[in-house]
């Protein structure tokens, strides 16, 4: 490359890193970075860039690169960089592929824009099933080693992705006779990032199995360090591979869409390429060159949907690259990976079940009949064998027990699956020639999203609630549904029905219809800890923003106490309401919700499966559906705004912070209680509370309260600026003590830290929030009830502070009169996290 084109490259990416700092500054929500010493580097600082992911759908593109996976750094003009301007110039370490999506799942990527828009070959790479490592050159003789979004250790997490991945590159490299300083040198005078695929199943195992002489790091991808999306072919990495150590990734060619599309659809019958199982394949090929096409990537982000080519033919779905791109795409078997991730979440259910607690398992994963049989045979197996899954928690041993269930099923003296139960069998002798679709639910849960979804796949009828406008808008919802039912065989009725109310109004208004309607359940019940449900709602609702007929999330974050109401108030469905149901899963995402549904739904109904390319188009057009507010809906909502601001007091200001702990308190101490004898102090008090249904619905850890002011002020101020937040820090903690007396019973907390399990990212927040509420760690701890309403739950808080004062020891202490002061039972390995809210009860 010569120094001219060099140049324009650097310019290139530092006006790009430019434009990521605008946008993150603009919204956090759409763009974040976090700052990484580099490992052999401790003084060089790395920035990872971190997208929204929903947002890699929308055309125009809000972002400036659609990179998934990007490292940079700033040089100082001190550093001697040739060629640097001003004061220094942004440069980018290490760059994964460009976001790539599923067949269908965007308009470019259904199998005929495929055919419009791409151009051969099309390498079909195997779908490696680990987690993706990039490898760049820091300097001309050093390396970096980075997972998607970070590098180095991980607090709660060692060894981390990243620190594997490099143990993998040193073993290979020496086996291949090179140094990391040979491998740094090439991949810096290529300015290249070498991406690989850590697969050992003795640090993480996933869903399929590697063998020792397959394990390591295998290279899929050799990536330019630019902004634009530029990568080499398949037989050029391979070459590289080789050359390097790293474990070469298989390849097939073909020549037509025609032929990827025939040979994917023949593979997911078995699931197996060359009699081993996959998971899919990634296609790579090449943009086409049509009439109008952009010519550029800066200019194709901004194509707006609706242009046509000189043919007339619409470009919408024309992939977001110039021609000649490099252009990626997916073909994913989602099955039977979706049961074997059910199994895993419910053998890990099981294993950290308290002794004498029932395990929380979600009913969504207990659908299938051969998920039913593999919880028998786990009950079983925990109770003869529990040392085989002595490090499962660790993501070890997923491969071997599971393998051992699917010996056991062909084993002639094993079980075969459970017959269908009696009342099941008596449903389907009844016959139904109309079908209502019931969803059970609550705002947040994404019951719309997958309405429409539905609507695209079957063309069933949908009606929502929330677009009737009327003081009494449920006899017009009902006749809507009944509307429908007359063009429809199927009809959505969309609206929460968290009440049995809403239920029976609706199953009564439907007796009287002729066909007879059948009702089918999609059940969303409320099994997990209430502060994990509210912040998974609490954050769709959020994302959402104004786009909504009703709950729209504001700056004072009003949206929390519906969700609370909602929560507090839902009522669980009984099976007696409907006359089936298909469980779904507040926790997943869309697309595992979806598939739930569709799942469900042909078995009932007894419908074809819609192919993978008619899922990926109903997800694609769920991800992006919002409801838009018509013009007005928005000038009414703005009037409401101003006449609010001139209320006095209209803002409700917390009557205190606190950490919501997303745990099922009941279980834990029913866990802890199980091991105590009857006479013991925290048996007797729980056994009060229990029975006077006085344990706490909405636990908290306070933080600060009002009551505090002016001397905590610090404090407040710190912990406001966290409930503000659009995208709010996550806490983990540790519960270490369960503390009593005859009165109130507490969890001590400690060990409260900044969560980055979930993707590594900092916070400048969190540094004045931790330095204001340092000196106030001893306070910290959960309610968990009172033995009379009379007593202040406060009390709870003095219990935890004397205790403490008197050495936080374990035991029981009674001063001389033989009162109880307190009594004290030390918890093993239980942690919380949570985030700081703003509480107003």
């Amino acid at each position: 490359m010569s120094n001219s084109s060099t140049e324009a490259v650097l310019d290139s990416n530092h006006e790009l890193i430019n434009a990521l700092q605008r946008l993150s500054k603009k919204s956090s929500k759409l763009v974040r970075s976090s700052t990484y010493p580099a490992p052999a580097e401790p003084n060089m600082m790395i920035c990872s860039w971190k997208m929204n992911e929903f947002k890699y759908y929308e055309v125009p593109s809000p972002f400036p690169t659609l990179a998934r996976g990007l490292f940079s750094r700033w040089i100082a003009e001190a550093e001697g960089e040739e060629g640097a301007g001003g004061v220094g110039r942004h440069v980018i370490i290490a760059r994964g592929y460009d976001k790539f999506f599923n067949i269908g799942e965007v308009p470019w990527t259904n199998w005929a824009a495929l055919e419009t828009h791409t151009v051969p070959p099309y390498d079909l790479t195997l779908k490696s099933n680990g987690c993706i490592v990039f490898i760049a050159a820091l300097t001309p003789s050093k390396l970096i080693v980075t997972s998607k979004h970070s590098l180095g250790p991980i607090q709660g997490q060692f060894p981390s992705h990243a620190q594997v991945g490099e143990k993998w590159l040193r073993i290979q490299l020496e086996k291949a006779g090179k140094t990391e300083e040979d491998l740094a040198k090439k991949l810096w005078e290529t300015n290249e990032t070498a991406v690989a695929e850590l697969c050992d199943d003795s640090f993480e195992e996933h869903v399929l199995p590697y063998s020792e002489e397959v394990t390591g790091l295998h290279l899929h991808g050799i990536n330019k360090r630019s902004g634009a999306f530029q990568t080499q072919s398949p037989s050029q990495v391979q070459e590289f591979a080789r050359e390097w150590g790293f474990i070469p990734t298989p390849f097939i060619t073909f020549k037509t869409v025609a032929e990827v599309r025939s040979f994917s659809e023949e593979i997911s019958k078995s699931g197996k390429w060359n009699n081993q199982p996959i998971e899919g394949f990634v296609v790579r090929t090449y943009i086409a060159q049509t009439p109008d096409a952009p010519a550029s990537t800066e200019e194709v982000l901004n194509v707006t949907g609706e242009k046509k080519n000189q043919t007339g033919r619409s470009l919408k779905d024309a992939p977001p690259y110039p021609p000649g791109s490099s252009f990626f795409f997916k073909v994913k078997f989602d099955e039977p990976y979706m049961m074997y991730r059910d199994w895993r979440e419910i053998t890990k259910s099981m294993l950290t079940a308290k002794p004498g607690t029932e395990p929380r398992i979600s009913k969504a994963k207990l659908n299938r009949p051969e998920t039913k049989l593999y919880k028998q045979w786990l009950e079983n197996e925990l109770k003869t064998n529990r040392g085989a899954f002595a490090e499962y928690t660790h993501n070890k041993g997923i491969i071997s027990n599971r393998e051992r269930f699917l010996k056991w099923c062909e084993d002639p003296k094993g079980e075969k699956l459970p017959p269908t139960q009696e009342k099941v069998d008596q449903k389907k002798v009844q016959k139904f020639e109309k079908t209502v679709i019931v969803p059970i639910a609550i705002p947040g849960c994404g019951k719309t999203s997958i309405a429409v979804a539905l609507k695209h796949l079957f063309n069933f009828g949908h009606t929502q609630s929330d677009d009737v406008k009327a003081k009494r808008p449920a006899p017009i919802f009902l006749k809507n549904v009944a509307d429908l039912l007359r063009k429809h065989d199927v009809v959505i009725a969309d609206k929460n029905n968290h009440l049995g109310q809403h239920r029976s109004t609706l199953r009564e208004a439907l007796t009287k219809f002729r066909p007879r309607v059948r009702l089918i359940a999609l059940n969303w019940s409320l099994e997990q800890p209430p502060a994990m449900i509210h912040r998974t709602c609490s954050d769709r609702v959020q994302i959402r923003g104004e786009n909504h007929q009703s709950l729209r999330a504001d700056e004072k974050k009003s949206h929390e106490e519906v969700l609370w109401m909602f929560i507090d108030k839902s009522e669980p469905l009984s099976e007696s309401e409907v006359d089936d149901i298909i469980e779904m899963d507040i926790e997943e995402d869309l697309e595992a919700n979806l598939m739930r549904a569709v799942e469900g739904l042909c078995r009932i109904l007894e419908i074809p499966r819609p192919s993978e390319e008619k899922l990926g188009e109903a997800l694609a057009l769920a991800t992006n559906y919002a409801y838009r507010p018509t013009k007005q809906e928005v000038t009414k909502a703005k009037k409401e705004k101003e006449v609010e601001k001139e209320k006095k007091g209209d803002t409700k200001l917390p009557r205190y912070f606190g950490i919501l702990p997303e745990i099922d308190l009941k279980q834990v101490i029913d866990g802890a209680i199980s091991s105590m004898d009857t006479e013991n102090p925290a048996t007797k008090l729980y056994k009060v509370i229990n029975s006077k249904n006085r344990i706490a619905s909405r636990p908290h850890i306070t933080i600060v309260h009002s009551k505090s002011l002016p001397a905590e002020q610090p404090l407040w101020d710190s912990a406001m600026v966290l409930h503000r937040a659009s995208s709010p820090p996550t806490f983990k903690f540790k519960i270490d003590y369960l503390v009593c007396n005859e009165r109130v019973m507490a969890l001590s907390v400690v060990d409260m830290n900044r969560d980055t399990t979930q993707d590594g990212e900092e916070d400048s927040s969190v540094t004045p929030f931790f330095k204001a509420l340092t000196p106030f760690f001893n306070r910290l701890h959960i309610t968990v009830g009172t033995a009379d309403r009379d007593i202040n739950p406060l009390e709870a808080k003095y219990l935890i502070e004397e205790w403490r004062r008197a050495g936080a020891n374990e035991g029981v202490h009674r001063d001389e009169n033989g009162r109880l002061k307190w009594a004290a039972f030390k918890l093993h390995n239980t942690w919380g996290r949570g985030r700081v809210k703003g509480l107003l009860s």
